[in-house]
């Protein structure tokens, strides 16, 4: 398994703090893996309005248009 760039506790307890009062790891584990790959996803998608903007740095602006694409 590759090595997960979210923490596994905070994930935890963002879960329990939305009302789950047990969570089992495999759940909190597909839960990451599902952030990992909407974060990537995202990235991927912001990356081309960097892009097509002519600039090489990232800005807010990039990642909110992406978002609202996706």
């Amino acid at each position: 398994m590759a090595k997960k760039i979210f923490a596994w506790s905070p994930i935890r307890k963002l879960m329990k703090d939305n009302g789950a009062e047990m969570v089992a790891r495999d759940a909190v584990d597909a839960l990451i893996d599902y952030l990992e790959a909407l974060a990537k996803n995202v990235t991927n998608k912001a990356l081309e309005m960097t892009r097509h903007a002519g600039r090489k740095k990232l800005v807010l602006e990039d990642l909110e248009l992406a978002l609202k694409v996706l």
